[in-house]
C-alpha cells in the first residue's frame, strides 16, 4: 500500500519516532512523504521514503495529485494545530481531498496509531480494489 507522510515542523521528531516504532509495519508498504520530513524518517529509520518537494515548495502539491489520482492508501499528517507557520503545508488541502477521494487520513499520534495497526490486521485491504 502507499502511504503519505506529511509533518508540521513542531511535528517531525513526533513523526520520526512513530516511524521508528511501527518501522516492521511500514517496511512492508512504499512510503511517500513531502521533502524535509521523508529525509527526517530515512535518517533514523534506514526505510525507503519516495521524498516530494518540501511541503513549501510544492510537495503537498505532489501529494494532492497523488491522491486526487487515487494512488495513495493512507495519509499522516501530523499537524500543529496550535501553532501553524505560513512556509508550512495547508492541511486544509490534504483533508479536503481524502474526503473527497475517501483515502483515510490520520492527523494525529493516536488516529495514526489506530490507522497503522488497522493497515497490518488486512482492514484497509478494500483500498487495492479501488486503486487502478
Amino acid at each position: 500500500m502507499n502511504i503519505g507522510m506529511i509533518a508540521h515542523d513542531a511535528k517531525k521528531k513526533l513523526m520520526q519516532n512513530f516511524c521508528i516504532a511501527y518501522r516492521g509495519i511500514l517496511n512492508k508498504h512504499e512510503l511517500y512523504a513531502t521533502g524535509t520530513t521523508g529525509r527526517l524518517i530515512e535518517e533514523v529509520t534506514n526505510l525507503n521514503v519516495h521524498k516530494y518537494l518540501a511541503g513549501h515548495l510544492g510537495g503537498e502539491q505532489q501529494m494532492g495529485a497523488q491522491i486526487e489520482h487515487n494512488q495513495m492508501d493512507l495519509v499522516i499528517f501530523l499537524r500543529d494545530p496550535l501553532s501553524p507557520k505560513s512556509h508550512e503545508p495547508d492541511v486544509n488541502t490534504v483533508v479536503r481531498l481524502c474526503d473527497t477521494h475517501n483515502i483515510p487520513l490520520a492527523t494525529n499520534l493516536a488516529s495514526a496509531e489506530l490507522m497503522i495497526k488497522a493497515l497490518d490486521r488486512g482492514d484497509l485491504d478494500w483500498r487495492e480494489i479501488l486503486r487502478p
